[in-house]
């Protein structure tokens, strides 16, 4: 079996004259990114390799995720991610090396929701920033094809907001 588990960003500032790929996360995004970087350590969830886009808001949310599963290798910062199309994605997915059985995809919208919605048995609509969407395989990562996977969860802060 082989899992990825796709990850949007955190919420990140709006700054109209800012440089999009340099974008920080704001206030709201790096509390949401601690609630689910607690969700994944109270799952005990693990990667075995972590991808990330390299904007700023990707890498910040990638290395905090990284640090809460207790990752201790390199993330690997993928260039094609930050403006990547849903082919350009699958090419990487089926390119991921078949030793892994659990990897983190960190990336952008609309990307991010189009690739799990064409990979799993799942209609997202969106997964909002800081959404993590869990998909597994009974595949090698090179056989990976659309609606091959099936959703394991599907979990975002929203969920999980005014519960104590």
């Amino acid at each position: 079996m082989k899992k990825i588990y796709f990850i949007r960003h955190a919420k990140a500032t709006q700054k109209e004259c800012e440089n999009d790929f340099e974008r920080d996360l704001n206030e709201r995004g790096k509390k949401d990114l601690a609630l689910m970087c607690d969700r994944l350590k109270k799952h005990k969830v693990r990667a075995e390799a972590i991808f990330s886009s390299p904007a700023k808001r990707c890498v910040k949310t990638a290395n905090k995720m990284a640090d809460a599963v207790k990752f201790k290798e390199k993330i690997k910062f993928v260039d094609i991610f930050y403006e990547a199309s849903v082919v350009d994605m699958l090419k990487f997915i089926k390119g991921i090396e078949d030793s892994f059985s659990g990897v983190f995809i960190v990336s952008h919208n609309d990307t991010i929701t189009e690739i799990c919605e064409l990979l799993s048995d799942a209609v997202i609509g969106n997964i909002p920033t800081c959404g993590i969407f869990c998909i597994e395989f009974e595949c090698q990562f090179s056989e990976i094809s659309e609606h091959s996977g099936k959703a394991l969860f599907f979990d975002y802060p929203k969920k999980h907001k005014n519960k104590d």
